[in-house]
């Protein structure tokens, strides 16, 4: 029988070996993901038969348990079958949320009776690499244009990782950024707490992150992390006073913090936001990675 556990820090170490089994390229498989979400959708986590199970609630309907596709070595269909048995000892419905499409395929092959539903605000954007780090072509001369004009305006340009000896001056950052953006809205609340709840263990995270400064201090950061060929981007924030800011992170982003196996770049979900989703189509996105709820 599954037995879940609350998800810790000291979680991931057993966590994120599993993380790196998958191909699906989507931000819920990542640490990232996980983390910045546990107290939002009460995630918890269970090892069993060499699979990964995670508990908490659907991404579209909150307070409604729910579960991950589970993944490792064994068998899907051992996964799903473990995940009805914890169901119906618990008298709950079995509902798998956000999950790809691709594994929208194997359950449906496995349960051809299943009910898929669509869940187009939480949605990955899914980009080139190359594109994101090189802006080529006539479809990106607003933001090179953009890039271009930040460094004719602006002095004192540099940026670099973040680290122990900078990590406080991007703290200090991103509160005066909060306390420049307030909104009245939960989730940006929420937002608020889970950044600075990943800059205070920043280092106990397996995540890069790079800042950019400009006339003397930091105006813009970026986090993320790489599983397997792809980098996700977590955070990204800048002040917007400093026009191009953003064009010139998220590019600096996608230059240093790829790796040379890196061929995409997940820059996230809108999650129905419409300034946001046409920010992310702005940059012509590869693919948008369609997630599901399944019920069993």
């Amino acid at each position: 029988m599954l037995d879940f556990q609350p998800i810790t820090i000291e979680s991931f170490r057993y966590i994120v070996p599993y993380l790196k089994l998958q191909s699906y390229r989507t931000c819920d498989f990542t640490i990232g993901g996980i983390y910045m979400w546990i107290d939002y959708f009460k995630y918890e986590y269970c090892i069993a038969d060499d699979l990964l199970f995670i508990k908490g609630y659907a991404e579209d309907e909150n307070k409604k348990t729910a579960f991950t596709l589970p993944i490792g070595t064994s068998p899907l269909s051992h996964g799903i079958a473990l995940l009805k048995e914890y169901c119906d000892k618990h008298q709950i419905q079995l509902l798998l949320s956000a999950v790809p499409e691709e594994g929208k395929k194997q359950i449906e092959a496995l349960f051809p009776s299943c009910q898929a539903i669509p869940l187009p605000d939480w949605s990955d954007y899914l980009y080139n690499r190359e594109e994101l780090s090189t802006l080529p072509g006539r479809k990106f001369n607003k933001k090179r244009n953009r890039v271009n004009k930040f460094y004719k305006d602006y002095n004192d340009i540099s940026h670099e990782p973040i680290n122990e000896n900078n990590i406080e001056e991007v703290k200090c950052f991103f509160h005066e950024f909060y306390s420049l953006n307030q909104k009245e809205s939960l989730y940006f609340a929420y937002e608020e707490a889970m950044v600075n709840q990943v800059l205070d263990n920043y280092f106990k995270l397996d995540m890069t992150g790079w800042i950019l400064k400009a006339e003397g201090r930091i105006i813009g950061f970026s986090i993320g992390e790489i599983i397997n060929d792809t980098l996700f981007v977590h955070i990204e924030k800048a002040f917007k006073q400093y026009a191009g800011a953003y064009e010139v992170i998220n590019l600096l982003f996608a230059q240093n913090a790829a790796t040379s196996n890196v061929i995409y770049i997940n820059r996230e979900e809108d999650v129905g936001d419409p300034g946001l989703r046409k920010a992310k189509l702005s940059y012509h996105p590869t693919n948008i990675l369609t997630k599901y709820n399944i019920i069993l």
